[in-house]
């Protein structure tokens, strides 16, 4: 089975704790990288990385492989790790894959380039219970996929 690395920084804690739930119960090894430190519990584990913008996705991209799952909600490194043989899913349960990554980075980059001259895009809707849910399916079928 392949390992699941965590863009840990910016997942919410409900997504990192069914990752840790799904830990427990089934044979999967979960990395969570981040910058700032934080506590979790067995049998995941934690890296920390020096703080600086990307550090912790270069650190995930140079490791993760054909297999793996990438949990991130930052579209750069679902593309990095996409290229690597990744499946990548989003905190919020989306899919993305060599069908889809490149018109996701498209639409971030678009909405960079609003955001840059002084368009509010909006931000992500709330982390319900439906969200959840919806992240919670997504790592089941990879879990299944490849357990």
């Amino acid at each position: 089975m392949g390992q699941v690395w965590v863009d840990a920084d910016a997942a919410p804690r409900p997504c990192k704790q069914i990752l840790h739930r799904a830990a427990q119960r089934r044979p999967i090894t979960v990395t969570l990288v981040a910058n700032q430190w934080m506590q979790v519990g067995a049998p995941m584990r934690f890296v920390q990385v020096p703080g600086g913008p990307d550090v912790a996705d270069d650190y995930i991209a140079e490791r993760c492989g054909e297999g793996d799952l990438v949990v991130t909600a930052d579209i750069p490194l679902a593309a990095r790790a996409v290229a690597n043989g990744s499946l990548v899913i989003t905190p919020r349960g989306r899919h993305l894959d060599e069908d889809n990554v490149r018109e996701a980075l498209s639409i971030r980059d678009f909405k960079d380039g609003l955001r840059e001259v002084g368009v509010e895009t909006g931000g992500p809707a709330p982390y319900d219970e439906r969200v959840k849910q919806r992240f919670a399916n997504a790592l089941d079928r990879w879990i299944t996929a490849h357990g």
